[in-house]
């Protein structure tokens, strides 16, 4: 499946003063991780934003968010946002940095 890379450009655009900031390829789109931790991605045009399982429900509550389901369970602590929820770079930044905040409340890893 292929990523939008307008998107991916604007993410890197937003991380790009992060330390640590790696992409891979996974769950057939793009993966930002931060400090060897899963952050954010693109799968298709929809942004993949790990929230972590405590601000789930909450994010859930929002416009244009959806269960993250790939495996077809949903993944506690991992969303959707639709491309309407992303539109404008604050929005992108606003959903960003709630991934960034759990990211880096996680332990390191080495």
């Amino acid at each position: 499946m292929a990523y939008d890379e307008g998107l991916a450009e604007r993410l890197r655009d937003i991380l790009r003063d992060q330390d640590e900031v790696e992409e891979r390829k996974m769950f057939g789109g793009l993966c930002f991780m931060v400090s060897k931790h899963m952050c954010c991605g693109i799968v298709g045009e929809k942004l993949m934003a790990r929230v972590g399982p405590g601000n789930y429900e909450q994010c859930l509550s929002k416009n244009h968010v959806k269960k993250m389901d790939f495996t077809g369970k949903p993944m506690k602590g991992m969303v959707y946002v639709e491309p309407d929820g992303i539109a404008e770079d604050e929005d992108l930044a606003y959903w960003v940095h709630i991934c960034l905040q759990f990211t880096k409340s996680l332990p390191p890893k080495i």
